[in-house]
């Protein structure tokens, strides 16, 4: 590809650890104690969508190979079936604002949200699990890595497919 033709988007700042994700993110958190956390934020992009059209551009209506052998297989997270205004690949949306949306599983052992903020040119996927039981505390650190390498991926695919996809009029 040319110059011309690449996508061109900012770097992907990332901080892993409760302590290191601003507490005003936490704050819209779902869940009663958060065990880990990580947060991956896209420094620039001209993408002008929704928190939840960014959701939908990073996992679809529906959960992909990849992500149902993952959440379903590995984590056991209890996702909707089909495609719903109410989900998102199978999360259920369980809360929002102006520039957020937050997105819930959970199976036996953990419950995880997942939020989407946007501001200033910005989008950002923070991650955060709570471990209702002993099995969250050993499944999750080796998906974890994998996680971690995966995000800024994610935000830089869904931005390029916002950008090839025009908001709706």
């Amino acid at each position: 590809m040319d110059g011309d033709d690449e996508m061109d988007f900012g770097p992907v700042d990332g901080v892993v650890g409760t302590r290191d994700v601003p507490d005003s993110v936490r704050a819209l958190s779902s869940l009663p104690r958060i065990d880990y956390a990580d947060r991956f934020t896209l420094l620039s992009t001209d993408a002008d969508a929704s928190p939840e059209r960014w959701a939908r551009a990073m996992f679809g209506d529906v959960p992909s190979a990849g992500e149902l052998l993952i959440w379903r297989g590995f984590l056991g997270l209890r996702l909707s079936p089909g495609r719903s205004p109410a989900t998102v690949a199978g999360w259920r949306i369980d809360g929002r604002g102006d520039d957020w949306i937050r997105l819930g599983a959970a199976s036996w052992f953990l419950t995880a949200d997942l939020l989407v903020q946007t501001a200033g040119g910005r989008v950002s996927l923070t991650t955060f699990l709570h471990y209702a039981r002993f099995p969250g505390h050993v499944v999750w650190p080796p998906l974890a890595a994998v996680h971690r390498r995966l995000a800024p991926a994610v935000l830089r695919a869904a931005a390029t497919r916002l950008a090839a996809r025009p908001a709706p009029a």
